[in-house]
């Protein structure tokens, strides 16, 4: 826990309102006292480091089930996470509506959450905040109509992104322009992008810096950011092959990375 704090409390320092965390590693479906009280540890740590002025969000990433999400959202809840997201996976969605109603925490889904068909099953049915990507969820045009349906439901937007600058730059210009923008997920720096980071492959960074922690609209055309094309032809020379984690539990069996 404490090397979590630290990190977080460098990313205030940096300038940030905000940090995103993983609640956990693998959890079995309904996991130990020991276990539970790990998470809840996890999330002390980084409240006490980052205090109260400002913003914490958990991503339990659908790595616990229904039942102990249940347990670890009222535990959680004296931390005041800004969001939990994914506290169940996307096959239990239906679920969403009892667990909002069991705490006050506000929920979030959508990484994996492709169009606004899927969307409808969640936005009304207890989520406070939606989280399209616009790399997957159809684009701009797409991801503009969620928002639009959030809306009208009184759910904010907090578009997923983990990914390059041209994903950033475009979730940037939904974030300017839909009413019930929240917040903006951006992994700058993060551990998995070393080699790679997202701001490699542009001309000028400047459009995708953040002062005092958050950004600034662009007055550049398009989508306000120039791609440095020598540099995406040297990545694509080198190739990649990226993979996410297998986790596994004790008896081998898969585990929700």
């Amino acid at each position: 826990p404490s090397e979590v704090a630290e990190q977080a409390k460098a990313q205030i320092e940096a300038g940030f309102t905000a940090v995103k965390m993983n609640g956990s590693a693998e959890l079995t479906a309904i996991d130990t006292p020991a276990r539970t009280m790990e998470v809840v540890q996890r999330v002390a740590a980084v409240r006490e480091a980052i205090g109260d002025h400002n913003d914490l969000v958990i991503d339990l990433h659908g790595r616990a089930t229904t039942a102990m999400s249940r347990r670890l959202l009222r535990l959680l809840e004296p931390y005041m996470p800004l969001f939990v997201e994914e506290a169940v996976l996307p096959e239990h969605s239906r679920n969403l509506s009892a667990l909002a109603a069991s705490t006050s925490i506000p929920l979030a889904t959508g990484e994996r959450l492709f169009s606004r068909w899927d969307f409808r099953d969640v936005i009304g049915h207890g989520i406070a905040v939606a989280q399209p990507d616009v790399s997957h969820a159809g684009g701009i045009s797409e991801v503009r109509r969620i928002a639009a349906m959030a809306e009208t439901y009184d759910v904010s937007m907090a578009p997923h992104c983990p990914l390059g600058p041209i994903s950033l730059a475009s979730s940037l210009q939904l974030a300017f322009a839909v009413p019930n923008f929240l917040i903006q997920e951006q992994s700058i720096g993060i551990h998995y992008n070393r080699g790679n980071d997202v701001l490699d492959y542009l001309v000028d960074r400047e459009p995708l810096t953040f002062p005092g922690g958050y950004a600034t609209r662009t007055t550049r055309p398009g989508l306000g950011i120039e791609i440095d094309e020598a540099e995406v032809e040297r990545a694509a020379e080198r190739g990649h092959r990226w993979r996410n984690p297998t986790w596994r539990h004790a008896d081998g069996s898969f585990a929700e990375w």
